[in-house]
């Protein structure tokens, strides 16, 4: 998720993080969630939703490195909770009796889909470290294959969404939500002819963060020490709150300091790998990302949102 800076106008600075639906984009500010997403009728529905952030509630919670944890988790969640919107929304049926009813996903299908991400989480921290083991290599060589085999996994998984043809427009949604981040940021008109002269390229973006979560990884997993084999698996998923609550503090640095020449020379692996998870916007698409920023806007300007 991406945290954004004021903008050039004299409007109060307003912070959200956004991410690429199916067929839509969703934007959040602290207190409000908004789902813009687009219906076989080629309709732009919305959903908002209220937020009641941990870190608000126990302020214990929103210390630096702490708060990277919760905020991990939280986005992990609502981040699911928005798929299973827009694969509603964008699976609605329009044919046939069925007319005007969605194939409704369900909580359960929910927890499974989480389940696998876990699950996929789990693989990209623990089979480098087996691969590593079972080409019997030790100390500093080891450290340093198991780094390239996440690299490598990290790549080839890009590569893989990449060209996976049925993934494409959802990666175009995430090109448009870049896009609508920077015009904001820029303080630009918020329309389809300004919005879509800006890079669909975001130093903040999840793409980055990933990044950063790789190095961070490969530096605490080579400085950890060798009590054995059990111990060794189980650095690699107690420290998984851990890299996560550092990469939080060094994405939230990189985007206070995005224009020097440290921050842009960090934020480059993991810009360029944006190439990879973003491409360009259709006019149709960037509607639906602009309409997204504009409502979040809308709320958080409001002293009393009506929120249902």
């Amino acid at each position: 998720m991406k945290k954004l800076a004021a903008t050039k106008s004299k409007e109060p600075s307003l912070a959200f993080g956004g991410q690429a639906l199916m067929e839509g984009v969703m934007m959040r500010s602290r207190n409000t969630m908004v789902m813009c997403v687009r219906n076989p009728r080629k309709e732009i529905v919305t959903s908002v939703e209220k937020l009641n952030p941990l870190a608000e509630k126990y302020k214990v919670l929103g210390i630096p490195f702490l708060r990277g944890i919760v905020m991990m988790l939280e986005s992990f969640y609502l981040g699911i909770k928005g798929l299973l919107f827009s694969a509603n929304v964008a699976l609605e049926d329009v044919e046939g009796e069925g007319q005007g009813e969605s194939l409704k996903f369900s909580y359960a299908q929910l927890a499974v889909l989480a389940l696998g991400v876990l699950g996929i989480t789990a693989v990209f921290f623990l089979a480098p470290f087996f691969l590593a083991t079972w080409l019997n290599l030790s100390g500093f060589i080891f450290n340093i294959a198991e780094a390239v085999i996440r690299l490598s996994m990290f790549v080839g998984y890009l590569v893989l969404i990449a060209s996976w043809g049925e993934f494409r427009r959802v990666l175009k949604y995430h090109g448009a939500e870049h896009k609508a981040i920077n015009a904001y940021e820029a303080g630009v008109p918020m329309d389809v002819e300004h919005v879509k002269k800006h890079s669909r390229l975001h130093p903040r973006c999840g793409t980055s963060f990933l990044f950063i979560v790789l190095i961070i990884s490969i530096a605490l997993f080579s400085l950890m020490p060798d009590f054995g084999f059990a111990w060794r698996i189980a650095y690699r998923i107690l420290l998984i709150p851990v890299i996560a609550g550092i990469s939080y503090e060094l994405l939230r640095l990189s985007g206070k300091y995005r224009t020097s020449i440290i921050s842009r020379v960090l934020t480059a692996p993991g810009m360029a790998f944006q190439l990879l998870t973003t491409k360009e916007p259709t006019d149709d698409m960037l509607e639906v990302s602009i309409a997204a920023v504009q409502k979040v806007t809308e709320l958080a300007a409001s002293p009393n949102p009506n929120i249902s």
